[in-house]
């Protein structure tokens, strides 16, 4: 029985078939689809990325305000920036972000550009929208460590952003008004124009000769299987360790626990959402506990516990100059209060 279980899991490794159904369509994945993806465009199990259109240009505004504000925490220390840098490529740099008081979390913060386009939020997905993921570090108590009322409380009194709230909305300063202007903002943060995004518009020369030749063993080795869609990631859910055990040998925690501590079922332990590989030069350290340091041993990794394989070295630096193709624009930050 566990002889045909490994079996199976390679198999599914191998053809694409991720550990859960394909969150962002309902279509399956073959290996032929893989092979001639880049020569014939009906298969998309890689897209470019699209820009996000009919955001409420006040929202927008309003958001990114509030996003830089520290206000939004107890101690008037700590702001979705703080976590969410826009130089570190919407992450922090850490393996676990600070908090209010220095406290410590306990999971690496992802980051927030192309969040919007996720199926779900968190490394749980416990969250299904950005309106619903908010409402977590605004009260966890190693994070902002704060409630909406004394955020309205502090707000109601700066003049300039009640007006503001007044024009954008028609109930102006609101808990549900604060919620959507954030959670619209974060939505305009799409990193457009990767040179990947050329290369899969037909532009061949965006790529050079070795990430091409990484594009090719990305597939070829089956990172494919979890990372696919526009965010080659962020709309599915996977086991970390299916071929080996990562966390044998270790003090389990409850972030380790993963989609298990949302569900309480057996057979989510260990399991999390895959992250999007958009951008994930700029966003070391990686995986959920914040453990490889650099690109190189993220993909070494996951080949070993995702796939059961050790990646020659040259194949390996061939995946990783590929995943460096996939850092687009940053959002410019502008004037910030």
């Amino acid at each position: 029985m566990k002889k045909a279980l490994v079996f199976f899991l390679v198999a599914a490794t191998i053809l694409g078939v991720s550990w859960f159904s394909r969150m962002d369509s309902g279509e399956q994945i073959s290996t032929e689809q893989t092979i001639h993806f880049v020569e014939d465009e009906r298969f998309p199990i890689v897209r470019p990325l699209e820009p996000v259109t009919g955001l409420s240009s006040k929202a927008v505004a309003l958001g990114k305000r509030l996003f830089f504000d520290t206000r939004l925490s107890s101690n008037n220390t700590i702001s979705c920036a703080s976590c969410h840098r826009f130089d570190l490529g919407g992450a922090d740099g850490m393996a676990v972000s600070i908090g209010v008081n220095g406290a410590l979390g306990d999971i690496n913060a992802p980051t927030v550009f192309n969040s919007g386009l996720h199926f779900a939020q968190f490394w749980d997905a416990r969250a299904p929208t950005l309106t619903e993921q908010i409402e977590g570090p605004i009260h966890n108590p190693v994070e902002m460590n704060s409630s909406w009322q004394e955020i309205i409380q502090r707000l109601s009194s700066d003049n300039v952003l009640v007006a503001e709230f007044n024009a954008a909305y028609q109930d102006g300063l609101t808990v549900n008004n604060l919620i959507n202007a954030i959670a619209t903002f974060e939505q305009s943060l799409v990193t457009l124009d990767a040179p990947f995004d050329h290369y899969l518009r037909g532009d061949k020369s965006a790529l050079t000769a070795e990430q091409v030749l990484g594009f090719q063993n990305f597939h070829d080795y089956g990172c494919t299987s979890c990372h696919q869609g526009m965010l080659l990631g962020g709309n599915t859910l996977q086991k970390l360790g299916i071929i080996e055990d990562y966390f044998a040998g270790r003090e389990i925690t409850s972030a380790d626990l993963g989609r298990y501590n949302v569900t309480g079922r057996e057979e989510d332990k260990h399991v999390f959402k895959v992250p999007s590989l958009r951008n994930v030069a700029l966003t070391a350290p990686y995986l959920h506990d914040g453990s490889a340091q650099t690109l190189e041993a993220a993909v070494a990794i996951m080949a070993r516990y995702q796939l059961g394989r050790d990646i020659p070295t040259e194949d390996l630096q061939s995946i990783v100059a590929f995943l460096q193709s996939l850092s687009g624009k940053i959002p410019e930050i502008g004037a910030t209060p």
